[in-house]
């Protein structure tokens, strides 16, 4: 059993669709990026795994469990955690307490100083200012404050979105790096991204979304040679 598998996902804002028939899966361990040009529908496809958009038809299982109609915070329990393209920090809160807000889960919250123990060993930056407010971190840092937040609900699933959003180049690809460093640790991501070579780079598998249908997957290393990806994607 995948853990998590999208089939025939239809999506709706209103009358205009979105979504056309999306198919996606996802085992255990696994790292998955899933690329697209802005307006393709990678944001929606994440806000119908996480409950802000109701699909029209099909089903989103999470060990085999169908998602649709579940309330954020049950999710979050079941253990999905979501990063959107802002990060989602409270700015003149501190990092610790930052951190601590990811705790939410009743059952998590009990956990939440072995939980910041593990995410200050993933990103020892974070330990070392954990009493600074988040506003004054780069944007790395902020990154790697949101990541680590995430981590604290003890997910069994990341959903990541544009990661490397708004970052210099520099720094886009130390949260690549960031991202190979979980799931080398055997966390499970799907990675929603612009950046297609830094993204397939670090992947297993990839899902191209193109006008909200899937056109391409498969393993990154085939993609990478694709040659519709290349001139399409990667400038080739």
């Amino acid at each position: 059993m995948a853990l998590l598998e999208i089939k025939n996902l239809n999506c709706h804002y209103g009358n205009v669709q979105v979504l056309w028939d999306v198919n996606l899966r996802i085992e255990e361990g696994e790292l998955v990026a899933l690329l697209g040009a802005n307006g393709a529908g990678k944001t929606t496809l994440l806000n119908a795994i996480t409950g802000a958009v109701t699909p029209t038809s099909g089903q989103i299982l999470f060990r085999g469990e169908d998602l649709c109609g579940m309330s954020t915070d049950l999710l979050l329990s079941k253990g999905i955690s979501y990063l959107p393209e802002n990060g989602g920090l409270f700015p003149d809160m501190s990092i610790q307490e930052n951190l601590e807000l990811g705790a939410y889960p009743r059952s998590m919250w009990g956990g939440r100083k072995q939980a910041m123990e593990t995410v200050f060993q993933l990103f020892p930056k974070l330990r070392e200012r954990r009493g600074q407010l988040a506003r004054t971190l780069s944007g790395g840092e902020r990154q790697m404050l949101a990541m680590g937040r995430g981590m604290m609900s003890g997910p069994k699933l990341c959903l990541y979105d544009e990661l490397s959003y708004g970052l210099s180049p520099l720094m886009a690809k130390e949260a690549m790096g960031m991202v190979k460093t979980l799931r080398d640790r055997g966390m499970t991501v799907l990675l929603v991204e612009q950046n297609v070579k830094q993204s397939m780079e670090i992947a297993d598998r990839a899902y191209v979304l193109e006008n909200g249908r899937i056109t391409l997957e498969g393993p990154c290393a085939e993609l990478l040679e694709d040659d519709y990806v290349k001139r399409a994607y990667l400038g080739m």
